[in-house]
């Protein structure tokens, strides 16, 4: 296992812990006398759910990503020497500025296949664009699973 899992499955943790202690919480108002305190408890309760589930895609996208990332490596497609990393590990921003128009240009003529996608989301990425990456790797996903 890698550190960066490891970290997300500790943050995981964290928050499910958190969202334990708000559903308690939650529970103790809900059985309270006051309307009010009714009111604030089953208000409360909605935001465990909310980040159970907010938890659940997060972990399915991150599995889903991981396994197409893994692929791509075995095809022999998975971006190296096109984003080249700093010596701390951080992708080269200014070398993946300069090689971005390639992985975008490869995505548009192929709109179809998921290896464009996931390569421009890991472009993306190492252009410091997280939410532009996670919307090309979301579109990999969807091509991949589409037959």
């Amino acid at each position: 296992m890698n550190r960066p899992m490891i970290a997300a499955l500790f943050m995981a943790l964290l928050l499910v812990v958190y969202l334990a202690f708000t559903a308690n919480y939650a529970w103790i108002l809900i059985r309270d006398d006051s309307a009010l305190a009714n009111a604030m408890g089953y208000a409360l309760g909605i935001l465990p759910l909310v980040g159970a589930w907010g938890l659940v895609a997060e972990l399915i996208f991150a599995r889903r990503s991981a396994a197409l990332t893994m692929e791509l490596e075995r095809t022999g497609l998975l971006p190296g020497d096109e984003l080249p990393s700093l010596t701390s590990g951080r992708p080269d921003r200014e070398a993946a500025e300069a090689a971005f128009p390639a992985f975008k240009a490869e995505a548009e003529a192929n709109s179809e296949s998921w290896q464009s996608w996931l390569r421009l989301g890991l472009a993306y990425d190492a252009c410091g664009d997280r939410r532009r990456a996670r919307w090309a790797v979301r579109k990999a996903i969807a091509l991949k699973k589409s037959p």
